[in-house]
């Protein structure tokens, strides 16, 4: 049990496949069908699943990571700069993407509302609270992914210097790029509750 458990990766496969012994019961035993709103639900599963891991790597990053770092000994910091802040920065950045390609992708999808209706939050047309809801969720989630891709990155890159980035940048040039990463993740943090606010409200509007 120990050495299935210590792989993380056969962990993570077998995740999966209980997931389609799942979805085997609800056809086989529940007489559920796969039709476009099983794949609706699908859609749905995987861009919770990545969304969980998107936003759970932005609080640890802000409630965990940055205000223990001060009191981490110097000779301890480069654990985390060196590798475990640049494995989740991994994780981080291609969760966000994945979230929010699939919550396009969802959107569109949606027997409620139309995407155009979602990126028009419901303004145009009969008044619709769910489209309202959920475009104001996605244009969150949009400000937030170009947060983690153009700024977050980039300027953590400098600061841990990831592939070479921080190379011959000064101490006060690292320190600039480290406090717009810190505000820009901050921004995310401040707006990642009313983006989920909205993203659950819009399921329990009619």
């Amino acid at each position: 049990m120990a050495a299935f458990f210590g792989n993380l990766r056969n962990v993570v496969i077998a995740g999966f496949v209980l997931a389609a012994g799942v979805a085997a019961i609800y056809v086989g035993c529940l007489h559920g069908t796969i039709d476009t709103n099983f794949w609706a639900f699908v859609t749905r599963w995987l861009h919770v699943a990545a969304g969980v891991m998107w936003i759970g790597l932005l609080w640890y990053f802000n409630f965990v990571q940055v205000p223990t770092m001060p009191k981490v000994p110097a000779e301890l910091k480069g654990g985390v700069t060196g590798y475990i802040a640049p494995a989740a920065l991994f994780y981080f950045r291609w969760a966000a993407l994945v979230t929010i390609v699939l919550g396009i992708g969802l959107a569109s999808q949606s027997a409620a509302y139309t995407l155009g209706d979602a990126f028009t939050l419901g303004l145009l047309g009969e008044p619709n609270k769910a489209a309202s809801l959920i475009g104001l969720g996605m244009y969150l989630g949009l400000i937030m992914g170009f947060n983690v891709w153009f700024i977050i990155w980039p300027n953590q890159q400098k600061v841990l210097n990831i592939g070479g980035k921080g190379e011959g940048l000064s101490a006060e040039a690292k320190a600039a790029a480290g406090k717009t990463a810190m505000i820009a993740s901050r921004f995310n943090t401040m707006a990642s509750i009313p983006m989920l606010f909205c993203m659950v409200g819009a399921m329990h509007t009619s």
